[in-house]
């Protein structure tokens, strides 16, 4: 059986896991940046400047807690093709509703202004999914972690 990690060790696979979301998201972005037009692509750009900052940000914490930064993939699967700007907008909401999953894990891992930055994260991912899927979730970051649980039962 292995080991609990410590709350460090906690925060820190959490923090590596919100790193490795924001890499994904990064990368879709682009992919929705190609497919969105008008405001849309707008929206998308200011969404991939944000993540880009939070990619950084995150890198900068997994160093100040004693790990090395997760890199980037070459390229990322993505859960079906992207053909039209409605697949681009569906594509956002499922990427921002993947961060705000690894935020919520990060916010219960976290202690402090780490937690807080995490929460405000999970937050800013919550309000991009609302505005790409047109509604909010009740609580964004859980729903998602439903859903995986209720696919590993079935599996």
């Amino acid at each position: 059986m292995k080991p609990e990690p410590s709350p460090a060790g906690r925060a820190l696979e959490a923090a590596q896991a919100a790193l490795a979301a924001e890499h994904a998201a990064a990368y879709g972005y682009g992919v929705i940046g190609a497919r969105a037009g008008g405001a849309r692509a707008t929206q998308a750009r200011e969404s991939y400047g944000g993540h880009l900052a939070r990619r950084d940000a995150l890198a900068r914490t997994v160093r100040e807690l004693g790990g090395a930064p997760r890199p980037a993939e070459a390229a990322y699967a993505l859960p079906f093709e992207v053909r039209t700007p409605a697949d681009a907008e569906r594509l956002a909401a499922e990427i921002e509703d993947r961060v705000a999953g690894a935020y919520s894990d990060l916010v219960r891992a976290a202690e402090g202004p780490l937690r807080r930055e995490a929460a405000d994260a999970l937050s800013a991912a919550a309000v991009r999914a609302a505005r790409w899927r047109g509604v909010g979730v009740a609580f964004p970051g859980l729903t998602e972690r439903a859903d995986e649980a209720q696919r590993a039962q079935h599996s």
